[in-house]
């Protein structure tokens, strides 16, 4: 019995090794070896939810999402040199919308300043500006048609928050056949620990790595690295 107890402990020792190698084989922007099969990446950026209505233009700059305000206005500046497109997924809601029969307050009210991205992220006319009506960036919009137009096969999502309009996003952005990663330090809730709970859940997931959870760093890093090996668009 004792032997048998060893070489059970022996096996799932193996067993994790195999799996935290195979995960770092995968651990790029793709989560796949593009290298090898002979795939361009075309990943773009989108931004939840940084809006006017949500952070306003007189902040503290205590709250979780106002810390990534500056963040991810430096990370937009880093893409935009690298040629990768940004999307800014907004909430426009109508003055009457279904959504405020529950607690949400009436905000980003369609046709209002409320609706606009954050001047701090200093949108570019080369940015898209995607209103949307519900948590989701795909849901009844043209998001899916707009990505396929431009050849994208990668989506980074960032924004706020992260366990509903973000994670909504990634869901969807995965279920239109997206390689999909969640950026963890561009992402907020109004509480950390909800944050770091929905990022731990999702870090490796049942359909990792086509949906995975990166530093904005390490994504960059990663692409210019396959920019370099001409793999990245």
């Amino acid at each position: 019995m004792k032997e048998q107890r060893s070489q059970q402990i022996r096996d799932e020792g193996n067993k994790e090794k195999h799996e935290i190698t195979c995960r770092g084989k995968s651990n790029n922007i793709t989560g796949n070896n593009d290298s090898k099969r002979g795939r361009t990446v075309k990943p773009a950026i989108i931004v939840v939810d940084m809006l006017l209505d949500n952070l306003g233009l007189e902040r503290k700059g205590k709250g979780e999402e106002e810390k990534i305000i500056k963040p991810v206005a430096a990370f937009l500046k880093e893409c935009r040199q690298l040629s990768v497109p940004v999307i800014f997924a907004c909430d426009s809601f109508l003055k009457d919308d279904f959504i405020f029969q529950g607690r949400m307050k009436p905000h980003a009210i369609r046709g209002t300043d409320g609706t606009k991205p954050l001047p701090d992220l200093e949108p570019q006319p080369s940015d898209i500006i995607l209103e949307k009506r519900r948590f989701s960036a795909f849901f009844k919009t043209d998001l899916d048609q707009t990505l396929r137009t431009m050849h994208v096969d990668t989506v980074a999502v960032g924004g706020i928050n992260t366990h509903f309009c973000v994670l909504a996003t990634a869901f969807d952005a995965v279920c239109h056949d997206f390689t999909t990663i969640i950026l963890e330090d561009l992402s907020a809730a109004y509480k950390r620990e909800i944050h770091q709970s929905f990022i731990d859940t999702y870090r490796y997931s049942a359909i990792y790595p086509i949906l995975r959870v990166m530093k904005s760093k390490e994504f960059l890093s990663e692409y210019r690295d396959l920019r370099d090996l001409g793999i990245g668009d």
